[in-house]
């Protein structure tokens, strides 16, 4: 683990030392490229004074909220079908076939309809980031059934267990560590999806910077608000691989 924590280090150390030689040496335009000192001059500077009007702190509290919203939605929904999905082939035959159809369909193809059905405020914006979010958890809460061992069910159902019990005990808890996966998948593909959510009809959230930033070539504010919604993505993802480890403690000792 050490030497993986060394090696990640290294990694961005050398990425942060090739953006600072580029921009030293001139190799690419400082208007499409800015140095790493300037993207922190203007991190400083809208920590300190805001953008467009908006505290820092108030972009940043608006794109959580849209994205949190989203996410916490999709578990809640996605899990219980997607478990029921995987254990009932009536249910499987009555969902299954509608999300696999809106699965592959860009966010960004549908977001007008959603615009138009639900408005330009928060509401279209939550909803697309849940559409986002739903096939990847759903999917992998079919798949946790489905890569169960059915030994251990038949063991559970040999000492007496009721299907509840065999639910509780064996089923769930076996199909969490796919279900860790695709939450995570669903924060990956959710953050990819933000930008479009808050590009249209809107005036505020860390992915509205970026594109209203795309417009005046701010690009010292495009790659700032680029490397907060990765940092952010980071942070996530860690979060939640730390909470996998501590609920999933069994992972890898079956």
């Amino acid at each position: 683990m050490a030497k993986k924590r060394r090696l990640t280090i290294l990694v961005w150390l050398i990425l942060l030392i090739v953006w600072e030689l580029v921009t030293r040496l001139h190799l690419v335009s400082a208007i499409l490229f800015p140095a790493p000192e300037e993207v922190w001059r203007t991190f400083v500077g809208i920590l300190r004074q805001g953008y467009n009007g908006i505290p820092f702190w108030q972009h940043l509290g608006i794109t959580l909220l849209r994205l949190f919203s989203a996410i916490i939605l999709a578990i809640v929904t996605a899990v219980p079908l997607g478990l029921a999905s995987g254990m009932s082939a009536t249910v499987n035959g009555l969902v299954d076939s509608l999300i696999q159809f809106y699965r592959p369909i860009p966010p960004l193809a549908y977001y007008t309809l959603l615009i138009l059905w639900f408005g330009i405020g928060e509401s279209s914006k939550i909803i697309l980031l849940y559409l986002a979010a739903f096939a990847p958890i759903y999917l992998a809460g079919v798949e946790g059934v489905h890569n169960l061992n059915q030994d251990y069910q038949l063991s559970a159902q040999s000492l007496g267990a009721s299907k509840s019990q065999i639910f509780r005990w064996v089923i769930f808890p076996g199909s969490l560590p796919s279900l860790f996966t695709g939450i995570r998948t669903a924060v990956g593909v959710s953050f990819s999806t933000l930008v479009a959510a808050e590009m249209v009809a809107s005036t505020s959230g860390i992915g509205w910077m970026v594109i209203d930033a795309s417009k005046y070539l701010k690009s010292s504010v495009m790659f700032l608000g680029i490397l907060i919604l990765g940092g952010l993505g980071l942070l996530l993802d860690w979060g939640l691989r730390r909470l996998e480890n501590a609920v999933v403690f069994w992972k890898g000792h079956q």
